[in-house]
């Protein structure tokens, strides 16, 4: 498949960013293809504004050239992958924010609206260890929202969502670790459906 990879990390040196380019390599390895969209290097304006809300009375929606140009991009690969730092149980706000704008309404949901891809990974990098994640559920909540509240809900019909833990502890001990992971989910990218088993 051909990848689009999303990054958020507000540090171009920050973990999120290395393992976003194993990640690419591990697409490589398993005959895929990767290129990388760098939220914040690309200075991608979060922000929805009045040209990007959708009007709910027309048949057609129009958008500002950005936003299009963005659908464009992102429609024409075969599949996604957002890569960040978890953040409050969730994404970065300029990921939230390109969520908002890019999977719009008529694009990603809505009459004739639907996500053309084939799959898509979620990987989030969490400060956190794993107690703290299943204490609450916050780790099963988190998985129902990103592969079902987005994924799902946006016609894509495969989804993975991968949690890695305590990514500010000890990184040098747990390098080896994430590192191989994520080039494996690169190198297996589309073969675990969660929503088949929810």
């Amino acid at each position: 498949m051909n990848v689009l990879v999303i990054v958020a990390h507000p540090r171009e040196s920050s973990l999120t960013i290395q393992l976003a380019k194993r990640f690419i390599e591990g697409l490589e390895a398993g005959g895929h293809c990767g290129d990388i969209l760098d939220l914040y290097r690309d200075e991608f304006d979060p922000v929805l504004r009045e040209a990007d809300e959708p009007d709910w009375n027309a048949s057609k929606q129009q958008y500002s050239p950005v936003v299009q140009k963005e659908i464009h991009r992102m429609n024409s690969y075969d599949g996604l992958a957002f890569i960040f730092p978890l953040w409050w149980w969730s994404m970065p706000a300029i990921m939230k924010g390109y969520i908002d704008r890019v999977w719009n309404y008529s694009n990603a949901y809505g009459p004739g609206g639907s996500l053309p891809h084939q799959h898509i990974s979620w990987i989030s990098l969490a400060g956190a260890p794993v107690e703290r994640f299943e204490k609450r559920g916050y780790d099963q909540m988190m998985r129902h929202y990103f592969n079902v509240g987005l994924a799902d809900y946006c016609g894509i019909p495969s989804s993975s969502f991968h949690l890695l833990y305590e990514t500010i502890k000890q990184p040098d001990v747990l390098y080896c670790e994430w590192d191989s992971h994520v080039f494996q989910l690169g190198k297996e990218f589309g073969t675990v459906n969660e929503l088949t088993l929810s």
